[in-house]
């Protein structure tokens, strides 16, 4: 279905369970690594996932619901290791360790936010030229990060450098996904996609975190209750509904649209902090937040769904 055949009012809804939702999840994965391994509690949250989705999808469609193609398996398999073990598996390993070690939530969601920007660029590579307004919000929005993390005055980096290298990793791994997943054949139910990229990505943070050894000493019993509650709210709120919103806006909408969630998502970080843990909104807190808001209309303005033919 093109995108001028959707209802716009679907879109975005699904953006703003994308924008709200993966804007929490940064605070939640920082409250899971606290007591739980990096890369198997990942694996854990999209595994069950996975099997909870494949289970209503069961129900409600009858045997065949997940029937695929060997060619679209291997697709949303390829698109499920980006986007879950390299995107969000680094992501909870860049946020775990100790103070001066893990990346803050709030610092590694604005991090994230050059996937608008890597996803220029790679539309830039293959020969699609994105609107000049598309590329002018996505510098904005950058200019807007810049304002918001750069060390100013001989104060120190916002970020451990280790860490800051791994979230831009998973932003690069997040972007290639979400760029080769309209390019590549997969299944043309968002939510039988969501099934086998869940289930590809989960396996492979449970082998990465089996090999990392994060199983040796790990004792279950030593969970926090308040790590417990973050990895349902990760399962039930950020696998199960914004992934799968995700996923349908990558079938269904224009990629520098969709990738504008990394623009918002900071903001919400922001403000969970400072309504969690008392995070300071400063000045340059807000002129940041502005500029960012800015690139973002910049690119919805471009790339909002039209009227008319396909």
């Amino acid at each position: 279905m093109g995108v001028s055949a959707t209802r716009p009012a679907m879109i975005w809804s699904a953006l703003l369970i994308v924008y709200i939702v993966w804007g929490s999840t940064y605070l939640a994965i920082r409250v899971v690594v606290e007591t739980m391994p990096p890369m198997v509690s990942a694996g854990t949250r999209f595994g069950l996932a996975a099997v909870l989705l494949a289970a209503i999808l069961r129900v409600r469609h009858g045997r065949g619901a997940l029937r695929v193609t060997r060619r679209q398996l291997a697709g949303a398999a390829l698109v499920g290791v980006l986007l879950l073990t390299g995107g969000n598996g680094l992501v909870m390993l860049a946020e775990s360790g100790p103070p001066g070690v893990a990346v803050p939530s709030g610092i590694a969601a604005l991090l994230v936010a050059v996937v608008p920007l890597l996803v220029v660029l790679l539309r830039l590579a293959v020969g699609d030229r994105p609107r000049s307004t598309t590329v002018a919000g996505v510098l904005v929005g950058l200019g807007g990060l810049v304002v918001l993390v750069a060390p100013t005055g001989g104060a120190a980096a916002a970020a451990p450098l280790a860490g800051a290298l791994l979230v831009l990793a998973a932003a690069t791994s997040w972007s290639t996904g979400s760029f080769i997943s309209s390019r590549i054949s997969m299944p043309s139910d968002a939510f039988v996609a969501t099934v086998y990229q869940m289930a590809a990505g989960a396996a492979a943070l449970l082998a990465i975190g089996a090999l990392r050894g994060e199983l040796r000493g790990f004792d279950v019993t030593q969970v926090s209750a308040r790590s417990w509650s973050a990895l349902v709210y990760l399962l039930v709120a950020g696998s199960l509904i914004a992934f799968t919103a995700y996923v349908w806006l990558l079938q269904n909408a224009p990629i520098s649209l969709v990738a504008t969630y990394a623009y918002v998502n900071p903001a919400v970080a922001v403000a969970l902090g400072a309504l969690f843990v008392a995070e300071p909104i400063t000045p340059r807190v807000l002129l940041g937040g502005l500029v960012i808001v800015v690139g973002v209309a910049l690119v919805v303005t471009t790339e909002r769904p039209r009227r008319g033919r396909s």
